[in-house]
């Protein structure tokens, strides 16, 4: 204990603060999406304003998005176990920053739709490259707090996305931009995002493993990107060509996800890892997240509409309001990361910990549309009591289950274990938005997407029921920051 004391003083926290900026940029440069597109329905403005079906097209153009974000994950990981990670935490970082700059520069829809899907290629490598990071630096009785504490940017990211977009396109309108005031928050977002690209680079240089060479993982990232991008922007102007309805368009996209998948899987099968980053207990993970990834963006994306339509609200109240269940994650992610790593230690094992704050979650999203339903309008207290008591559920059970995943899988893969996890999952991320657009615009109501949501996510738990896990022995070697 006292060589390992020696040699964990604590420097891997700043390793921690760094990812987690790197998550707080990445998520407030995919968040500013959702409140951009509210206000272009609000004010009738922009590509979305004057659309037949608003949400159903709004939501669309997130799923583009997710698409391009799902179809690097698992090439990230394994570039990251190549190349290195710290590398492609940099690359990643640069990348999106210069995409979100783009799409609030580019004119018209498919224009933006490009450049998102673009944005999203470059931000999918982030994921499984700083999971790795954090369990290769980090001692083990700290390493899902870690996982949470770091990924507590997440809700950092989605709050500031959420409550400074509204602001910021009121500061365009204040410039004088007009109704082109919702291009300014993707300029001061994808501008934060170089800058953080530029410390991450200097900090991995000077702290973390010497000299950073970025060519060659930018190379492989832009040549395996570049076919994906012409899938995804080919789909969306066939569609458009021939005015395809959206769920047409996005069915396009999902069987287009569910071809890649079945390549990888064939591929890594093939290279003789299938037997781990395959096996029953880590694809069950795998398959059970898909629910966290469709519940995080239909509340991510829509909870501002959502709180503005049900409580009949100003934007920036609606946004006000739905930052409660982004900000959850401040507290859930690290209490969750902290109460696992102590149920570690204790030989209880971190499982009872995700099926109990599964289920909490699944039945707080159950009141949560119940309040919205049969035309009640509640009050912005009620709605804001539950998206935050919901989240704190919901992010602390995400840490958890990233905990349970690195576990099950060799050090050398765990990359390739989180690539696969985010993959497989972000076929809930490219189904919700789009999906719950449409039940809104079908029913008059977001009830059914709230009701839908819930009971995806009761299928989750169902999934880790069976699920047997496997616990680090404290005396597992890492490599200190």
């Amino acid at each position: 204990m006292s060589s390992l004391t020696s040699r964990t003083t604590g420097r891997y926290t700043s390793l921690w603060a760094l990812l987690l900026f790197g998550w707080v940029i990445s998520y407030a440069d995919r968040t500013v999406t959702g409140p951009v597109i509210a206000w272009m329905i609000s004010t009738q403005s922009g590509f979305i304003g004057d659309a037949a079906n608003p949400a159903t097209l709004g939501g669309l153009v997130g799923s583009m998005f997710f698409a391009g974000y799902m179809l690097t994950q698992y090439p990230g990981g394994r570039l990251g176990d190549r190349y290195g990670h710290r590398e492609m935490i940099v690359v990643s970082l640069l990348w999106a920053g210069i995409m979100t700059i783009l799409s609030g520069a580019l004119v018209g829809l498919v224009a933006f739709v490009a450049a998102r899907v673009l944005t999203g290629l470059g931000e999918g490598v982030f994921y499984s490259n700083d999971r790795t990071l954090i369990m290769k630096h980090t001692p083990v009785p700290r390493r899902t707090l870690g996982l949470g504490v770091v990924i507590a940017g997440l809700s950092i990211g989605l709050t500031a996305g959420i409550l400074l977009t509204p602001i910021f396109i009121n500061w365009g309108g204040d410039l004088g931009m007009g109704d082109e005031a919702w291009r300014l928050p993707f300029y001061i977002f994808g501008g934060v995002s170089i800058v953080i690209a530029a410390v991450a680079f200097a900090y991995f240089r000077s702290r973390l493993g010497g000299p950073l060479s970025l060519g060659a993982p930018a190379g492989r990232l832009a040549l395996y990107s570049l076919p994906t991008f012409v899938f995804i922007v080919a789909i969306f102007l066939v569609a458009e060509t021939f005015g395809w309805p959206e769920w047409a368009t996005a069915s396009a996209v999902g069987v287009l996800a569910l071809i890649y998948i079945v390549v990888i899987v064939h591929r890594v099968r093939g290279s003789g890892q299938g037997a781990t980053l395959f096996g029953r207990d880590i694809t069950l993970i795998y398959v059970g997240y898909i629910a966290i990834l469709y519940n995080l963006w239909f509340f991510s994306f829509w909870s501002v509409q959502i709180v503005r339509e049900a409580a009949s609200s100003s934007l920036v109240a609606a946004g006000l309001t739905a930052a409660f269940n982004a900000g959850a994650g401040i507290i859930g992610f690290p209490v969750g990361g902290w109460l696992a790593d102590r149920a570690v230690r204790t030989g209880t094992g971190r499982k009872p910990l995700l099926l109990g704050c599964t289920a909490v979650y699944t039945v707080l999203v159950v009141l949560f549309g119940w309040s919205i339903a049969g035309g009640r309008e509640p009050s912005l207290l009620l709605l804001g009591a539950l998206l935050f008591t919901s989240g704190l559920f919901f992010n602390a059970l995400q840490p958890i289950a990233q905990g349970m995943t690195g576990d099950l899988v060799p050090d050398d893969q765990r990359g390739s274990a989180f690539g696969l996890e985010n993959l497989i999952s972000e076929i809930g991320a490219v189904a919700s938005p789009v999906v719950s657009g449409i039940l809104r615009d079908q029913t008059g109501s977001w009830a059914p997407g709230v009701f839908v949501a819930a009971a995806i996510m009761a299928v989750a738990f169902v999934l880790w029921v069976f699920v047997r896990e496997r616990t680090p022995a404290h005396h597992e070697d890492f490599e200190p920051a």
